[in-house]
C-alpha cells in the first residue's frame, strides 16, 4: 500500500514537473515566469526578423514596426541650424537644417515672398566670398557672372540651355524680397530644377548676399561688410557688431535666477 503511494506521488510529482518546464501557452505562463520580458518585441528599423516566441503580433504588424515612415509634419531635426544650445543640455553639432514651412505651389511661393525679408546672415566679407564661389559652381553658368543672365549655357555661340535664366540685374529682380531667392533655391523655377540639397542653409544666404553685391554694383549702390546702401533691409556686418555691442548687459543675476526658476520647474 505504501509502496504503491510512493509511486503514486512520485508519478504526480514529474506530471507537475513536466508541465511546470512546458512552453508558454495562452494564459498558462509554462516554465518561462515573465515571457514578455524574455521575449519582448524587439525590432529595428528597416530590419525585419521575426522569430518564433514573439507572441505580441503577426509577421505583418512586425514589419509594420520596422518599416521607415514619414516624420510627423513639423518636424525639426536635431541639431537645426538656430536650434542653440541651453546650459546643461546635451551639444548637439549644427547639421545645417532649418525648417521650411512653404508648400511647392505658386501660393506658397507669394507667401514666402511676401513673409521672408531679411537675410539672417549679416553681410561679410568672408560671406561674400564663399557666396561668390557657390555662384560661380552652381548659378553662374546659367544666369551669368555678373547676374545678367548670360551664363555660358545661353552663349550665342551654342548655348544649350532652352529658357532665358532670370536676369539678375533687371529692375523686377532688384526690387525683389529676399524671400523670392531663397524659394527659389528650394523649390527651382520653371527649367531650373531645386538646389535645397546641394546648399546649406547658411550658403543658400550667402548666395543671395552675392547676388545683392551684383545688383549694387550694377545701379551704383554699396552692399559689403561696412555699408548698404542698396536696401533697408540686410544688415552689414559692421553694423551687427556694433548693435550687439550696444546691447544692455544682463543683469547680474538673472541667469542664476531663470536657472532655479527652470530646475524648479522639474
Amino acid at each position: 500500500m505504501m509502496r504503491s503511494i510512493k509511486y503514486g506521488v512520485f508519478v504526480l510529482g514529474l506530471v507537475v514537473l513536466v508541465y511546470a518546464c512546458s512552453p508558454a501557452k495562452g494564459n498558462r505562463t509554462g516554465h518561462e515566469f515573465m515571457p514578455d520580458m524574455v521575449h519582448s518585441t524587439a525590432y529595428e528599423a528597416n530590419v525585419l526578423n521575426y522569430y518564433y516566441y514573439n507572441t505580441w503580433g503577426t509577421i505583418q504588424e512586425l514589419k509594420s514596426y520596422a518599416t521607415p515612415r514619414l516624420p510627423v509634419k513639423g518636424t525639426i531635426a536635431r541639431g537645426f541650424e538656430g536650434g542653440g544650445v541651453e546650459p546643461g543640455n546635451i551639444s548637439i553639432p549644427m547639421n545645417g537644417a532649418v525648417p521650411f514651412y512653404y508648400g511647392p505651389s505658386e501660393e506658397e511661393r507669394t507667401r514666402a515672398m511676401a513673409e521672408i525679408v531679411q537675410n539672417p546672415f549679416p553681410i561679410t566679407a568672408k560671406g561674400l566670398a564663399e557666396g561668390k564661389n557657390l555662384y560661380t559652381i552652381y548659378c553662374g553658368i546659367c544666369h551669368g557672372d555678373k547676374g545678367d543672365g548670360l551664363g555660358y549655357l545661353v552663349r550665342d555661340d551654342g548655348g544649350k540651355y532652352p529658357a532665358q535664366p532670370a536676369i539678375f540685374t533687371s529692375d523686377d529682380f532688384l526690387n525683389a524680397s529676399n524671400g523670392r531667392y531663397y524659394y527659389a533655391i528650394m523649390y527651382g523655377k520653371n527649367v531650373m530644377g531645386s538646389y535645397e540639397d546641394k546648399l546649406s542653409y547658411e550658403e543658400r544666404w550667402q548666395v543671395i548676399h552675392y547676388i545683392r553685391s551684383l545688383q549694387a554694383a550694377k545701379n551704383g549702390t554699396v552692399y559689403n561688410e561696412d555699408a548698404n546702401t542698396f536696401n533697408t533691409v540686410d544688415i552689414p556686418g559692421a553694423q551687427w557688431k556694433s548693435d550687439e555691442d550696444n546691447m544692455p548687459a544682463e543683469p547680474a543675476g538673472m541667469h542664476e535666477e531663470m536657472s532655479t526658476e527652470s530646475h524648479s520647474e522639474h
